[in-house]
């Protein structure tokens, strides 16, 4: 079976001579492979996933789970537990919104699930494309995030925070403990700003209010880095 495969694989890369050179990311930009660069010689490590989303499709954690790192990951999707628990079992899998409070909200489920959200305005936004369209709603409970790593983390080393909550953003990173939580980076998804206009972005202020700088950028999201790290 193993010379079939080699075979297999010998001849696949005759035929498509460039697949010897793609590099695989998860991520819908690349996000996973700028982590990668950046924590490159760590061998472990661990990160928490704020809209996880799904366990592969669109993630910024799954290329880190398939080198042995471990974290949370957090989505209110009702029914994604299940999916994370059969992909990645030896994650910490929460079916959970993150909120200033702990309460329950309504959850907007589009026919995308990548974009179903608690914000009105996104709500709005995404259903006047036609070919998006809200097709239930439901309950669903949501915990500060500060509430949640105090009771799952187990420790106060995050290596990497990413958020991408449809909206919420800002209410998510109001949410946390900034002087007990403090990971190495922390990854938002938020509107495209060019970067010469980053003094008026009410996240960048935020977040060097809290101790980070702007890193790096892709169209989408933005990796901010903790000033305090030594």
């Amino acid at each position: 079976m193993s010379r079939l495969k080699n075979m297999m694989g010998a001849m696949v890369a005759g035929l498509f001579p460039q697949l010897r050179y793609a590099v695989r990311a998860y991520s819908s930009e690349g996000e996973d492979l700028i982590l990668k660069r950046i924590f490159h010689a760590q061998e472990e490590g661990t990160y928490v996933d704020v809209g996880a989303h799904h366990p592969f499709r669109f993630s910024n954690t799954y290329l880190f789970y398939k080198m042995k790192w471990r974290g949370i990951n957090i989505d209110p999707m009702p029914g994604s537990r299940k999916l994370f628990q059969k992909y990645r079992p030896l994650d910490t899998n929460l079916e959970l919104g993150v909120s200033a409070t702990r309460q329950e909200l309504t959850y907007a489920i589009f026919n995308e699930p990548a974009l179903s959200t608690f914000s009105a305005d996104k709500i709005r936004e995404y259903s006047s494309n036609p070919q998006y369209r809200v097709v239930r709603r439901q309950q669903v409970p949501t915990w500060p995030l500060a509430d949640i790593l105090d009771q799952y983390l187990g420790h106060t080393h995050i290596d990497f925070l990413t958020i991408d909550a449809e909206g919420l953003d800002m209410e998510v990173l109001r949410s946390n403990n900034w002087v007990k939580y403090r990971p190495r980076y922390v990854l938002v998804e938020s509107q495209p700003l060019e970067l010469t206009r980053i003094e008026d972005s009410e996240l960048c202020l935020f977040m060097e209010e809290v101790g980070y700088r702007i890193f790096a950028k892709t169209y989408y999201t933005y990796f901010f880095k903790n000033i305090h790290t030594q």
